[in-house]
């Protein structure tokens, strides 16, 4: 089989030739990922010089068509053969996917009331969610605990974490406190989803997600956690010859937009490599009198990505970000790269690619997805590989979207 890629317009024309079986099946198929990962969310699939078409096939054209509607783009076949027009009528798909023609592509249209600017060959979108909204934010626990491990029951906190909530820090679900003393570690709670990595050895990540009357709960031993309504969503894009951006760009960018010193961000982004560690050990149980952070008992306590890790992954993003110093963040930010500011605290979860739908996008509905159809692989806490020639820098991203709240009041409660 042969397959040939053309642009016009919005419209990405995929034209194939030959037979479309199972063996070409698979080889259509990464083609065809490869495109939506580039960008492309209107696929016209040109057919006519197909001579065969087995089940196989059907399955990919169905897959893909599902795939692009979820994200309000578009998957047709366009002037298919007519072996593959009998297949598709046959089974009943000939409706659904057929187009006669390829459909011509058109500049799009920016919607009413959207701004658009660029920053370094990426191109951001902003829409208003609430006019003067704001986040408070609050600082459950004591971090500084955690060089020691020195957490007992009585720096332990319950807490529930309901669709209006974000959070990251350290925690683990459970009724009591030695339930979970041996599972404390990384977590982010975000639009009734709480993503959490044990750290009994397992290494598997596990989530709880909001039904009903059921609200995701956590003990925790510290963590930052931010309550009100977003005021932006940012839409971004970096051009395909400029490869990717950094975390601390779509930082500084979000705090320009949202035009505040502090904010809380939540973002959903298509990772182009991930700079994270996440503990191997819970903190709360004394194995150790070695501190946290010093060699060589630190390879006992954290794992580290030593390169860029989960490129090609969809990730779920939440923090706290500061471009000025604050004295009642300094004990939970850190630098976001190679300067002090701006500083930040952020975790990520880590799930199975699937595009980000273009356009304005719900937080709720966008992360129940999330956690209902892709697989939860990792959770990290992201970081800044500053090592002199080792370091390997910080995360960074294709494309995505943000959620923007300045942050007006900031608050401490610990034991």
């Amino acid at each position: 089989m042969e397959i040939t890629r053309q642009q016009s317009g919005e419209v990405l024309e995929i034209r194939i030739t030959g037979r479309l079986d199972a063996y070409w099946a698979d080889h259509l198929t990464m083609a065809l990922s490869d495109a939506i990962r580039e960008g492309a969310h209107q696929i016209s699939l040109n057919m006519s010089e197909v001579s065969y078409m087995s089940s196989a096939g059907i399955r990919v054209l169905l897959q893909f068509y599902k795939q692009l509607k979820g994200i309000q783009g578009s998957f047709v076949v366009s002037n298919p053969s007519e072996q593959v027009k009998m297949v598709l009528e046959l089974a009943g798909f000939g409706d659904l996917l057929i187009s006669e023609t390829a459909p011509q592509g058109e500049p799009s249209v920016k919607p009413s009331g959207v701004s658009q600017f660029n920053i370094d060959n990426t191109s951001f979108e902003i829409f208003d969610c609430a006019q003067n909204a704001s986040l408070k934010c609050r600082i459950i626990g004591n971090s500084e605990l955690l060089p020691g491990h020195s957490f007992s029951e009585e720096h332990a906190h319950t807490m529930s974490f309901p669709d209006t909530t974000f959070a990251v820090g350290l925690g683990a679900p459970g009724n009591t406190f030695d339930d979970c003393r041996g599972r404390f570690g990384e977590f982010l709670s975000v639009a009734g989803a709480a993503a959490y990595l044990p750290t009994d050895g397992t290494n598997v990540p596990d989530y709880l997600v909001s039904s009903g009357a059921f609200v995701p709960k956590l003990k925790i031993l510290y963590c930052l956690a931010c309550e009100g309504a977003f005021a932006k969503m940012v839409r971004f894009e970096t051009k395909k010859e400029a490869g990717a951006i950094t975390l601390t760009k779509i930082v500084d960018a979000c705090l320009n937009i949202a035009n505040t010193d502090t904010a809380g961000i939540v973002i959903v982004a298509e990772s182009a490599g991930l700079m994270g560690a996440a503990l191997r050990q819970s903190p709360a149980l004394h194995t150790s009198e070695s501190p946290l952070f010093e060699h060589p008992g630190i390879q006992e306590w954290l794992s580290f990505t030593s390169e860029r890790a989960y490129a090609r992954s969809l990730t779920l993003i939440a923090g706290v970000a500061a471009r000025t110093e604050r004295h009642d963040l300094a004990s939970m930010v850190r630098p976001l790269g190679k300067e002090p500011l701006p500083a930040g605290h952020f975790h990520t979860a880590v799930f199975s690619y699937r595009p980000v739908k273009k356009g304005e996008m719900d937080l709720k509905t966008t992360v129940s997805t999330l956690f209902e159809s892709e697989a939860l692989q990792a959770v990290l806490h992201l970081l800044n590989d500053d090592r002199e020639i080792a370091g390997a820098g910080q995360s960074e991203f294709v494309r995505g979207a943000c959620w923007i709240g300045p942050i007006t009041e900031v608050t401490t409660e610990r034991t």
